[in-house]
């Protein structure tokens, strides 16, 4: 009977033992990453606009609560006025028109490994012999856990 109440004892003492310890459980991340296009030279902004022959510098800030991840950005044209909803406000748009060698930049970028904060930059060359009008200028800023958003901006290439 000895060995019964202290094989008791010992079964509690283990329980106490382990339910006395604190797990450490990990926050998960379902915060959104942000972009800020309202920096000082922030570029591109809504309805401006790029002229063919030359470079223009993409430029905005991404944040994340956590650690951002990467960025994509996406321009193409926009002359059959197709929208995305995740522009802000609307510009005044050209005609209709058939696409005949349209302006196309799909790109992926990495940032730094367990960044916050991430000033993007990069430079875009827009050939002369592509076709002007409206476009749409997409940027995909993704966090290390893999949210994801989306921000639009239309633009008219001249």
């Amino acid at each position: 009977m000895k060995n019964y109440f202290r094989n008791i004892g010992l079964v509690a003492l283990v329980v106490i033992a382990f339910s006395a310890c604190k797990k450490d459980e990990d926050t998960i991340d379902t915060t959104y990453p942000e972009i800020d296009l309202s920096i000082a030279s922030a570029s591109p902004v809504q309805c401006g606009e790029i002229l063919r022959g030359q470079k223009f510098t993409f430029r905005a800030k991404f944040s994340d609560n956590v650690a951002l991840g990467s960025y994509s950005l996406d321009v193409h044209h926009n002359f059959d006025q197709h929208n995305h909803t995740t522009e802000v406000n609307s510009c005044a748009q050209d005609a209709k028109k058939t696409p005949i060698k349209p302006f196309l930049f799909i790109k992926d970028f990495s940032i730094p490994a367990n960044s916050k904060e991430y000033i993007a930059t990069t430079e875009i060359d827009i050939p002369t012999d592509v076709d002007s009008g409206d476009y749409h200028f997409l940027i995909r800023l993704t966090d290390k856990e893999g949210w994801q958003t989306i921000k639009g901006i239309s633009i008219k290439i001249k």
